[in-house]
């Protein structure tokens, strides 16, 4: 009976009908097909992913630690970080998809794991404070310049030299420009204490420049008031040249009284 078998087995090996194996102890088996060998028939997935929409194409029998894998190169997330859900359970990578009842066009749901997207939230936070910090720096050193300028300004002023009017005009546009830069920085955190810094420092800067043309003007003002003055007064002395009293009045010789004369 065994050699029978043994012909019977051997002939259908030949024909290619039947793969077999030989297990521990000699007894000749049916070959096992791997789970997710190419024979595997593939399958059409359809996963859900927030807004966005998949289809992937798997072997009906892989795992769903094989389709995290599969998603992973189309949503950008590791496996580590899916969370795949059919049938609105929590299915783990060990897990065979034909086991479920995942067929073709199933569909399954992809959420991010929650410890991880916090994670990358908080990473993502600290580049943007970072960036925020580094744009604000640079606005800091181009207001040094500025205020070495305003610092050189206020020295003429206070010296007594003429400054002319667009010297404060071309610093304070060059202030409101960095000004403008600060107001379109997106900070949070320690960068928005730092740009808020900046913004006053700015802000006195320009007020600073606002009283020293004022101060500009109002000097040479007077000045000019107070020459406009001393030449009036030299015009009223009349044609006596070189004496400093007001010429005395003429006394008229003719004596009006109120006796008439009368006339026949």
């Amino acid at each position: 009976m065994k050699r029978s078998a043994s012909k019977s087995a051997s002939n259908d090996v030949n024909k290619g009908s039947i793969d077999w194996e030989l297990r521990p102890g000699g007894m000749l088996v049916q070959k096992r097909q791997p789970l997710e060998s190419s024979s595997s028939p593939m399958i059409k997935i359809k996963v859900s992913h927030g807004s966005n929409h998949h289809e992937v194409t798997v072997p009906a029998q892989s795992t769903f630690g094989h389709l995290k894998g599969v998603l992973a190169s189309e949503t950008g997330l590791e496996p580590k970080e899916q969370r795949l859900l059919f049938r609105g359970k929590e299915k783990e990578d060990e897990e065979c998809l034909h086991m479920v009842g995942v067929k073709d066009m199933s569909k399954v749901i992809l959420l991010e794991d929650p410890a991880c997207k916090e994670r990358k939230l908080e990473m993502q936070r600290s580049e943007d404070i970072l960036k925020a910090c580094e744009a604000i720096s640079s606005v800091k050193t181009e207001v040094d310049k500025l205020y070495q300028k305003v610092v050189a300004l206020e020295k003429i002023v206070s010296g007594g030299s003429k400054v002319e009017d667009k010297e404060f005009v071309i610093l304070t546009e060059l202030l409101m420009v960095q000004l403008l830069k600060l107001d379109s920085i997106v900070a949070d955190g320690e960068a928005k204490a730092q740009r808020r810094v900046e913004v006053h420092r700015v802000q006195s800067y320009v007020e600073t420049i606002d009283n020293l043309k004022a101060r500009n003007y109002n000097a040479f003002s007077n000045s000019a008031n107070n020459a406009v003055s001393v030449i009036t007064k030299w015009d009223a002395f009349g044609s006596e040249v070189g004496s400093l009293k007001s010429p005395t009045p003429i006394q008229s010789s003719t004596v009006i009284t109120q006796n008439w004369e009368l006339f026949e």
